[in-house]
């Protein structure tokens, strides 16, 4: 009887320890920045930045290679984690409120929606349904009043989210001026309606995080921390910046000032770890780390990747992603099976202790069976859908399918198709479509048939336009 005993116990500490794992709410910490490129880490290999925290962070939990934001530029990589879905799926596949096109271009851009849908069941709201305290903190942009905000969305505090992609400036009062697209109306705003002169934006998130975190109870939280940063305006602390000046420009990645709004949101993420660490929370917490689109020409260099935010080579799409998850993931590993912004709507779930919702985050996959290295994911393809016409250097509107090691891009205009191996050739440099002219083939099928799936909105010649 002793013996039964000893071994029921034994038992229900085992199946406790694995509930404690997969199904109690674990608090959820999402970082997301804006436009930090997929080398400017020095987990990732950067030698100019400096982010140890961050690469803390990679050590202690799950780096991925292969990860990709859901767009090539901010607000569909942000609806693509709220709901799970391909930007294509929603019909936000733009910046909002975005409006680029000339009445002179070849091609007359797909439609477009200006907001969240209200009737997405977002990541917030599940998990505000199951009991969690819901924040968000930072960068919004996916549209604005009367319900297009976080609040509307299933988010109990709203810190500095609103309409705008960028602050006027990151220095206190962090107003601006900004011109609205298609029209000749400019309008005036600021992220924070308070604060204190010399204050700087990164450090005023952080502080409102922090502040939650230690007053947060027994309650599981969801804290959504979209940092404006690393986005332009380009404006760091003087001494910082100047830290990054003194290094040889032949040895710099970027701008300095570009480098000290790095390091900056470094200390964001190493503040809040450690309020975790003072609340008693950092076993309970799971922590995701990851960035809305590739680096800004302007700001770094995306080096050895191709091209920058806004294109479809990977310096526009493939970005950073680590996940600490305690008890789950095993400290140090490099996966690198590739996988997309979509999947971080289920994998949430699953911190949760919830149930899958296929129907809502049908374009996503729970990333558990990789950091558990149960198995890998059933998918074989990954997509992407840019109708649009926009500024940044190398950007076209196209469709693109990563399969495997093979990506095609098949761009609109110009009418081209590329076709590279990532395997050998991760610079994009030699374009392979017709020497494998039967590969290409299949995959501007399967391209094709997902974009019919997924009803995708199509471009249509302008009438308008003349050649020259």
């Amino acid at each position: 009887m002793h013996r039964l005993t000893t071994l029921l116990f034994a038992f229900t500490v085992i199946l406790s320890l694995c509930h404690q794992s997969y199904g109690q709410p674990q608090n959820i910490v999402l970082f997301l920045i804006d436009d930090l490129g997929w080398m400017d880490l020095g987990c990732q290999g950067s030698t100019y930045y400096q982010t140890p925290n961050i690469d803390k962070l990679a050590a202690e939990g799950v780096r991925f290679t292969d990860a990709y934001a859901a767009c090539a530029v901010c607000s569909p990589t942000r609806a693509s984690i709220l709901t799970g879905k391909y930007p294509a799926r929603l019909l936000l596949t733009d910046w909002l409120p975005s409006g680029r096109w000339k009445p002179s271009s070849k091609l007359i851009e797909g439609r477009k929606i200006r907001g969240l849908p209200l009737e997405e069941r977002t990541l917030a709201e599940v998990l505000r349904d199951a009991g969690y305290q819901t924040i968000h903190i930072g960068k919004w942009h996916l549209g604005s009043e009367p319900f297009c905000l976080p609040q509307h969305h299933g988010f109990d505090i709203n810190i500095a989210g609103n309409a705008h992609g960028a602050p006027g400036q990151y220095f206190f009062p962090y107003q601006g001026d900004w011109s609205i697209p298609t029209t000749s109306r400019r309008a005036t705003w600021n992220v924070l309606p308070n604060g204190k002169p010399g204050e700087y934006l990164t450090s005023r998130l952080t502080n409102e995080a922090v502040n939650i975190i230690k007053k947060s109870d027994n309650t599981p939280f969801f804290l959504y921390f979209p940092h404006y940063g690393v986005h332009t305006p380009l404006e760091a602390p003087e001494e910082l910046t100047k830290k990054y000046e003194r290094t040889p420009q032949h040895q710099q990645q970027g701008k300095p000032v570009y480098a000290a709004m790095v390091e900056s949101i470094d200390h964001s993420v190493g503040r809040v770890l450690d309020a975790l660490k003072s609340a008693g929370k950092t076993n309970d917490t799971v922590i995701i780390f990851t960035s809305d689109n590739g680096g800004f020409y302007k700001a770094t260099s995306n080096a050895p990747l191709r091209a920058n935010k806004g294109a479809y080579y990977e310096g526009g799409i493939r970005v950073p992603l680590i996940i600490k998850w305690p008890g789950l993931s095993k400290p140090g590993r490099v996966i690198h099976e590739p996988v997309i912004t979509n999947d971080l709507y289920p994998t949430c779930l699953a911190a949760a202790g919830l149930s899958m919702i296929p129907h809502q985050h049908i374009d996503g996959e729970n990333l558990t069976p990789l950091l558990h290295e149960t198995e890998t994911l059933l998918r074989n393809s990954l997509f992407w859908h840019f109708p649009h016409y926009n500024k940044h250097p190398s950007s076209h509107p196209s469709s693109v399918i990563r399969k495997g090691h093979w990506k095609l891009i098949e761009s609109f205009d110009p009418e081209t198709v590329e076709l590279y191996n990532l395997a050998e050739d991760l610079g994009e440099t030699c374009n392979l479509a017709n020497d494998e002219a039967k590969r290409r083939d299949s995959l501007l099928g399967e391209l094709e048939a997902w974009r019919q799936t997924v009803g995708a909105e199509r471009m249509v010649p302008n009438p308008n336009f003349e050649s020259e």
